[in-house]
């Protein structure tokens, strides 16, 4: 299949785009390198410099290449951002998606996977784990923009018949996560911890995330591309990690002797959150494998080759 893999060069997307070309897939890549990273981008890629927001190149793009699949990961992903430039914010997830969309309907896309927050959509938790089902009440900027684009592709599959799977991620942590500026907790830690410096606790320590390897989302963006299920799934361990357990658990694999610096808790952030993953185990053959003790190993270990 043809697959277009928007935000190719990020993090998760990266390593998404490398499964695919893995399988035998042709892959092309959309990113405007304001966070992703060329060094990032495999080699068997057809890469094209493009932002979401400039629909005339997006229509363009995709007129030309007529990809099967569209795999949307591009997004401005920082809640603490979002909160402080919330039109910017929409204008990246939200109006750089519906071009997207848009375009895949003119170019007679079969299926849109779209990567979800799992961690922001719901807002706080009326119960735990939070499965699809549970209300959705965003409490962030970014919440409000990765949910809204649901919305978009619930209309664009009734209204126009496109195909559309949405993954709802946890927090996603692994290799080439950046730990430069605002990124996850564990490659910040990680670093700061490799390199001796302090780490920062926004709160007690105890507000708890379901984090999950990136090599078990790639797999579910494998059988999303494969499958014909339809419709939002939660994609997490099932399971919550509290931010002292991530300090605590990164002091073990990276040596560090400090300890945390607690500050006040940032607005907009959920305290406690983790994901039912039921329908994703039931309709999608789909659950993480790696612990959560692998995916800190393995990550420490590519921190420190950054560092060699």
């Amino acid at each position: 299949m043809r697959i277009l893999v928007s935000g190719g060069a990020g993090f998760i997307a990266s390593h998404i785009a490398d499964k695919y070309i893995e399988k035998g897939h042709e892959v092309h890549i959309l990113d405007n390198l304001s966070s992703g990273r060329m060094a990032n981008i495999n080699k068997n890629a057809v890469f094209h410099e493009i932002d979401l927001r400039e629909a005339n190149k997006v229509n363009a793009l995709m007129n030309d290449i007529k990809p099967d699949i569209v795999n949307h990961h591009a997004a401005q992903i920082s809640v603490v951002y979002s909160a402080k430039k919330p039109g910017e914010d929409a204008a990246i997830n939200i109006i750089g998606s519906v071009n997207l969309i848009f375009a895949s309907l003119k170019a007679n896309v079969k299926k849109i996977i779209y990567a979800s927050s799992g961690g922001a959509v719901y807002g706080e938790p009326v119960y735990l784990p939070v499965d699809e089902l549970h209300p959705v009440n965003p409490i962030s900027p970014y919440g409000i923009s990765k949910h809204t684009v649901e919305h978009y592709l619930e209309m664009a599959y009734r209204v126009y018949g496109l195909n559309y799977v949405v993954l709802r991620y946890g927090n996603v942590f692994g290799e080439r996560q950046d730990p430069f500026g605002e990124a996850g907790v564990i490659t910040i830690f990680a670093q700061n911890m490799l390199k001796g410096d302090k780490c920062y606790i926004f709160g007690d320590g105890e507000q708890q995330r379901d984090f999950v390897y990136v090599r078990d989302v790639v797999n579910a963006n494998v059988i999303a591309l494969n499958s014909n299920i339809q419709g939002i799934f939660n994609i997490g361990t099932g399971y919550g990690t509290s931010v002292n357990k991530v300090f605590n658990t990164l002091k073990k694999y990276t040596g560090y002797g400090g300890e945390p610096v607690y500050k006040d808790k940032r607005p907009g952030e959920v305290y406690r959150i983790f994901l039912g993953i039921e329908k994703a185990k039931k309709y999608m053959e789909w659950e993480s494998i790696y612990s959560f003790e692998q995916g800190i190993k393995n990550t420490v270990e590519w921190i420190k080759g950054r560092f060699s």
